[in-house]
């Protein structure tokens, strides 16, 4: 059968494209008029567009072109030619596989759009199932809102009727016509705020005298008459305080009236709301007449701004456990008068209509002119309220200023070296306010650059004398200062005897090392104190009388703090000094300034990381034995390097409960005029001090068997306030402010031994130790202690505290001689009175003026 050449795979078309024919002729066929119908024409083949719109009658269209152009002749076109020549194999091979090609990519089109078919199918399902569960929900969402419908209505109903009932008709009347008369209450007039004012702020003024008294006792052989004893009673005591304003013309009762009445009045104006203001200022004032009345008892001392400090730094708590235990009586006395207070103050704040002290707007205060003067009154009354307290308080302890002529026409005579004295005769009120604002030191005259540097040339000189004649270096050795809380010999108080020695170690100890009493500015307080003079070799006694506590009212405001662990850290070119406390970390804001001292660390018990050894005897504080074991361990890890160490014990710290097991000291008192209470606690802290001393012995055996050279400086700061009988007669105030000290070097050291002379050491402050012990030691010094080192020979002792006799000193200040006898200043030789004005115009320097001496290496070694 011959072969057929078919061209139906012809790879190339059969046809050819023709020109575009144009049409020839023809007319514009309208499409349509108004009377025609809505037939299109036979040749409508072409429409546009057309614009659809609905009538009352037939839909009709109306199209946007009029007219179409119907050419005349239907247009020609080529016929294509029909004989297809034929192709031959290779044309018809490449054809197929041209073909195969297309058909491939046809087939990957296909694929591509069932994948695309099969995505959209799956989109369209999952917008199903989005759109059923939509559906879902909302239906539930419905049936919920149906039966939340139907529940209010039944409630509804279930009310309605239940409010029909008449019983429940006549309560819902009576409330009614009783809430008409609430609203319709009286409001309480400006005079009965006045007279609540005028006796709470009296009756607070009252409470804080009470707390600065206590009861007299009398002994048996005392003939005292029953007047007398009513005058000099509590009660006696707060009424003539009141009555002087008549019988002597001594208006401090009114100046304190005024001092207190000015907190209450700002807050009034601030809150606006007098009930509230009177709870706040009630339960203020009575809380801090308490703390007052236990803190002069134990301490012999009012509350002090400084003492906020305390609270400030969330040791709150911390103080309620020196609360002692006779005194809870009055804790939770007062403590049940304070809620009756609120609750009175409450019901008042019910029944009184006037919610607003004084009428204000903050919401609409322009809207109408009783709303503007409200607002603005009520603003101007806060703001003058808070200038005239802040003022007040301010100007208090600077003379000339207009509160201090107010204070001193109303019969104020400031006493600031003595608080307790000040707080007794002005009020403990106006005490606190004066002490507010404080002035570390006025400026010297003659202060000056020029004058700085005499003075600094002048013991330069003194200091290259001294070393001549000396042959160690003080930093060779380890010195460790302890300051042992509350040590004293109870049995140089007198009055106090035992049986037993209490402190058998210290004593010896002190016969055969440099030892004395040292002069204390505290009595039953201020540790604070006697540790920054002992640190910085600076003394209270130059300070201005209002500044009462270094560590809280100067330390935190100066930039740079010399102290002499600072010699140690310049030696070793580090920090090399260490502080040790077993308590809290914030007391006395120690904290921080012991970072300005220099300390490469401070170790207490809440410190991070804190004590290791916090052992504590009985119920008492941490005891001494497990802070001296936290020194030791210091040293063993000092691998023999030089260091100074701070320690300061808590053991013996009030207050001195019966918490001693086994105390033999109870037997062995045989005191003769105490109380029970006074007895209790005199028996308890000579227990302490028992334990002390054999803790202080065995501490200084185990320094013995360190093969380095330490120097130990131990002094007790301060007497425990227990002695009240004692305190009641003037010739013992000088006893009850001496404690005791010694400084000894242990066997590796070449100081070993020493012991300076009674006149050298019998009598002493605690801002000669470091001289001392210089002297000790055998070492050389610094121009600074080269100067302390001449004022301690020309005035061995040196203490600002309550004077009862006007030869003490001058002012607040007191001198002992060598042999512990009081000196007059006026009396002291003119070398002595150069010494002490050369020593003030370095204290002012260094604490509160240019700091010329820091330029002049007056704190270190020529």
């Amino acid at each position: 059968m011959p072969y057929t050449q078919s061209a139906v795979h012809a790879f190339e078309p059969s046809y050819t494209r023709h020109p575009k024919q144009s049409f020839i002729g023809g007319t514009y066929q309208p499409l349509a008029d108004e009377s025609m119908t809505d037939t299109p024409p036979l040749h409508f083949k072409a429409r546009h567009r057309a614009e659809l719109y609905t009538q009352k009658t037939l839909l009709r269209t109306e199209a946007t072109h009029r007219s179409i152009y119907i050419p005349a002749a239907e247009a020609s076109f080529t016929t294509c030619d029909t004989d297809i020549p034929a192709i031959p194999d290779e044309q018809h091979t490449s054809s197929f596989a041209a073909e195969e090609q297309v058909f491939n990519n046809n087939h990957a089109l296909q694929t591509a759009s069932r994948t695309l078919q099969t995505i959209q199918a799956a989109l369209t399902t999952a917008g199903h199932s989005l759109k059923r569960t939509g559906h879902s929900i909302a239906s539930a969402a419905h049936a919920t809102a149906r039966a939340a419908r139907t529940a209010a209505t039944t409630v509804h109903n279930a009310w309605h009727t239940f409010t029909r009932f008449k019983v429940v008709q006549l309560i819902i009347k009576f409330f009614q016509k009783a809430h008409g008369l609430w609203k319709k209450r009286m409001r309480f007039s400006y005079a009965f705020y006045t007279i609540v004012f005028t006796l709470l702020t009296s009756a607070e003024v009252i409470f804080l005298q009470w707390g600065m008294y206590t009861e007299p006792t009398y002994d048996k052989s005392d003939e005292v008459d029953q007047t007398t004893k009513i005058l000099n009673s509590v009660a006696g005591q707060v009424t003539k305080f009141v009555s002087q304003i008549w019988l002597e013309q001594k208006y401090q009762f009114l100046l304190n009236f005024i001092g207190i009445g000015l907190i209450y009045l700002a807050l009034v104006f601030v809150l606006n709301r007098f009930w509230i203001a009177t709870v706040i200022f009630g339960a203020a004032m009575t809380a801090y007449g308490v703390a007052n009345s236990i803190k002069t008892g134990l301490r012999n001392e009012p509350i002090l701004p400084s003492d906020l400090s305390f609270v400030s730094n969330g040791n709150g708590g911390n103080l309620l456990s020196f609360i002692p235990k006779d005194q809870q009586a009055l804790v939770n006395g007062a403590i049940t008068v304070l809620i009756w207070f609120s609750c009175a103050c409450l019901l008042l704040f019910v029944l009184d209509g006037r919610r607003c002290f004084i009428h204000c707007s903050w919401k609409h205060p322009s809207s109408n002119a009783k709303n503007i003067i409200g607002t603005s009154s009520r603003a101007l009354a806060a703001i003058l309220s808070i200038v005239l307290l802040v003022s007040y308080t301010w100007n208090l302890n600077i003379p000339g200023a207009w509160s201090h002529t107010l204070a001193t026409n109303l019969g104020y005579k400031p006493v600031p070296w003595n608080t307790y004295e000040d707080a007794q005769s002005n009020g403990p009120a106006t005490t606190f306010q004066s002490l507010v604002r404080v002035k570390a030191m006025d400026k010297p005259s003659g202060y000056s650059k020029k004058t700085m540097e005499e003075i600094a040339a002048r013991y330069t000189k003194e200091a290259n004398k001294i070393n001549t004649s000396r042959a160690n270096i003080l930093t060779d050795s380890t010195v460790i200062l302890i300051l042992s809380e509350s040590f004293s010999d109870p049995l140089r108080v007198p009055g106090i005897s035992f049986d037993i020695d209490p402190m058998p170690n210290i004593r010896a100890l002190k016969d055969v090392t440099t030892s004395g009493l040292m002069l204390s500015p505290g009595y039953g307080g201020g540790t604070a104190n006697i540790e920054y003079q002992s640190l910085t070799g600076m003394n209270l006694a130059n300070f201005n009388d209002q500044l009462i506590s270094p560590y809280q009212q100067l330390v935190p405001s100066q930039k740079n703090v010399y102290t002499f662990n600072q010699i140690w850290n310049d030696a070793c070119q580090s920090q090399c000094s260490y502080a040790f406390h077993p308590y809290l970390k914030n007391f006395y804001l120690r904290d921080s300034n012991y970072k300005k001292f220099g300390f490469k660390y401070f170790r207490t018990i809440d410190s991070e990381p804190a004590l290791k050894y916090q052992d504590h005897i009985d119920d008492g504080y941490v005891s001494d034995a497990s802070a001296y074991q936290n020194v030791i361990d210091q040293l063993n890890q000092s691998s023999g390097k030089s260091q100074f160490i701070q320690l300061v014990t808590m053991q013996n710290h009030l207050p001195y409960g019966d918490y001693y097991t086994n105390n033999e000291f109870k037997e062995a008192d045989t005191s003769t005029g105490l109380d029970e209470n006074e007895k209790v606690q005199i028996d308890t802290y000579t227990k302490g001090i028992s334990y002390t001393d054999q803790a202080t012995a065995s501490f200084l055996d185990q320094l013995n068997m360190i093969e380095q050279p330490i120097t130990v400086i131990f002094y007790g700061d301060h007497l425990p306030g227990i002695y009240s009988s004692a305190a009641k007669y003037k010739e013992n105030q000088l006893t009850l402010h001496e404690s005791d000290y010694f400084i000894w070097s242990n066997s590796s050291s070449s100081s070993a031994g020493s012991k300076l002379s009674p006149e050298e050491s019998n009598y002493s402050s605690s801002n000669f130790f470091m001289a001392s012990t210089a002297k000790h030691m055998d070492a050389k010094v610094t121009p600074f202690l080269a100067l302390l080192t001449e004022v301690h020979q020309s005035v061995p002792a040196i203490g600002r505290f309550a004077s009862t006799d006007a030869d003490w000193g001058t002012g607040s200040t007191s001198y002992l001689d060598s042999s512990g006898q009081l000196m007059k200043k006026k009396n002291l030789s003119s070398e002595a009175k150069q010494l002490l004005e050369d020593y003030r115009l370095v204290q002012y320097d260094q604490t509160a003026g240019k700091g010329y001496l820091s330029e002049n290496w007056f704190n270190r070694v020529p």
